[in-house]
């Protein structure tokens, strides 16, 4: 799951490790040099540990043995049920438009594997509205879970933005050093920023934080929170004669109408962040009053390239808490 880390030293001391994990760019950025080491090493075994709870690509994942419960009560590991809780509060947050329980729509559309596994174009699938289960008939009460029978859990709209929240507080807490992670388009901080903040660049094309800009991008810093950019773009494959992409609109099972190429939101943190941009994709034209009403900043560009903001974006150059704006220079 994951390559040798390379190293590149950033300016005012920032040091950063960069790898691949869950299926997407992993970066930790760090204040203090010398505690990278162990800060990487405490966010591998964080990510290990969240890929065996919530995995729908392995046979071997804690969430995948949640197929054969019918209908059961079952008692989840604490790791699980503080995942499935956060992907339950992103449904309450966002009215449903992120739905954890999408996970057999996603593989009937063909996304059943991890996407650097997924063949490019493949038969065509039946287009039919899928009644999902709906996140309101999943019960967690403390550990204990119960949900339908048949019921195929999809935590992958909130999990890796939790995560990150997750593994930059626990990393910060012990090592007292400001902390950076990014997985993929999902950025958290914590611990003391650098003296002008994390600096950002948010653009529409995936790339490295040292390669060049491509196309257009805006800059930006921010102190504490978190920051998420979904993609229609990012995550694609074809099925027969149709393009489809990885966010799912759970009213009809298919993916969202692409409105939208791109949307950057900034919140109090990674998960929250996540979620309103992954509910902004799926509400389309609806998407920036619904972002403004709630006083999100964000960034939406439409499948013209045409660059929308909301609620203050661009905001001052240093931002805090669900003031921050921007997003990862990779999207979800």
């Amino acid at each position: 799951m994951s390559r040798a880390a390379t190293r590149a030293r950033q300016a005012h001391d920032e040091e950063s490790a960069t790898w691949r994990a869950l299926g997407t760019l992993v970066r930790i950025v760090v204040t203090d040099p010398r505690c990278l080491a162990e800060a990487e090493s405490m966010l591998r075994a964080e990510l290990a540990a969240v890929d065996l709870a919530c995995s729908r690509f392995r046979a071997d994942s804690e969430i995948s043995a949640l197929r054969t419960a019918n209908g059961r009560q079952t008692q989840v590991s604490p790791l699980l049920a503080e995942a499935i809780a956060a992907a339950l509060r992103a449904a309450r947050l966002t009215d449903g438009d992120v739905d954890p329980t999408v996970g057999a729509a996603m593989n009937a559309l063909g996304y059943d594997r991890d996407f650097e596994q997924l063949q490019a174009a493949g038969p065509a699938t039946a287009v039919t509205v899928r009644q999902l289960p709906g996140w309101r008939q999943v019960r967690l009460d403390g550990r204990l879970l119960t949900m339908p029978s048949g019921t195929e859990l999809d935590l992958g709209a909130t999990a890796k933005a939790w995560a990150a929240d997750r593994a930059a507080a626990r990393i910060a807490a012990r090592l007292g050093c400001g902390v950076l992670v990014s997985l993929g388009g999902d950025i958290a901080v914590a611990g003391p920023a650098p003296r002008h903040g994390w600096r950002i660049r948010v653009q529409d094309v995936t790339g490295a934080p040292e390669d060049p800009p491509d196309g257009p991008y805006a800059l930006v810093a921010i102190r504490d929170g978190g920051l998420a950019t979904s993609s229609t773009t990012a995550r694609r494959w074809r099925r027969g004669g149709d393009l489809l992409h990885h966010i799912v609109d759970p009213r009809t099972g298919q993916p969202a109408e692409p409105v939208w190429r791109t949307v950057s939101v900034a919140a109090g943190t990674c998960a929250d962040a996540n979620a309103a941009s992954t509910a902004a994709v799926i509400r389309g034209r609806a998407a920036p009053g619904w972002l403004n009403a709630l006083g999100l900043p964000a960034r939406l560009v439409d499948t013209a390239g045409a660059v929308f903001t909301v609620a203050g974006w661009p905001a001052p150059s240093v931002l805090s808490g669900a003031r921050a704006s921007g997003s990862d220079v990779t999207q979800n």
